[in-house]
């Protein structure tokens, strides 16, 4: 797929995740798919495959949330596989906390599907709001 595909491709999953739509996302992943996160947190590493990312990230971080999350980009950038997406979360944890980070997504696409995604964030948000992972 061109930059311009991906791009477009990767705008309409965000369209959806401003509304609180994740599926979408979970939906493009590949099988082999792995998240890095940056930084020295608890939570900074590379998990590697759909279901680890599923059940060592997303079920963790979520089960921390109160209110619904959402996710709104405010720009995209591509070249050749890489989409970059800068974006904003927002949400609320179960202690009452707001978890509202800023992230740089640096996305690689294969054949229509989200292979690898990079995630620059505000560290000390994370530990201060998340705390560590189970």
């Amino acid at each position: 797929m061109s930059a311009t595909q991906n791009k477009n491709t990767l705008r309409a999953v965000f369209e959806e995740l401003s509304k609180g739509n994740g599926k979408p996302f979970v939906e493009l992943w590949a099988d082999d798919f792995s998240w890095t996160i940056t930084g020295n947190t608890k939570w900074s590493r590379t998990y590697r495959g759909k279901e680890s990312v599923r059940k060592d990230l997303m079920a963790p971080l979520f089960s921390r949330f109160a209110t619904q999350y959402t996710n709104t980009a405010t720009r995209f950038i591509a070249e050749d596989d890489y989409v970059v997406v800068e974006c904003r979360g927002n949400v609320t944890t179960k202690s009452g906390q707001p978890y509202n980070n800023t992230y740089c997504y640096v996305c690689r696409m294969e054949d229509g599907r989200l292979k690898e995604l990079t995630e620059y964030l505000d560290t000390e948000l994370v530990s201060k709001a998340l705390g560590d992972p189970p």
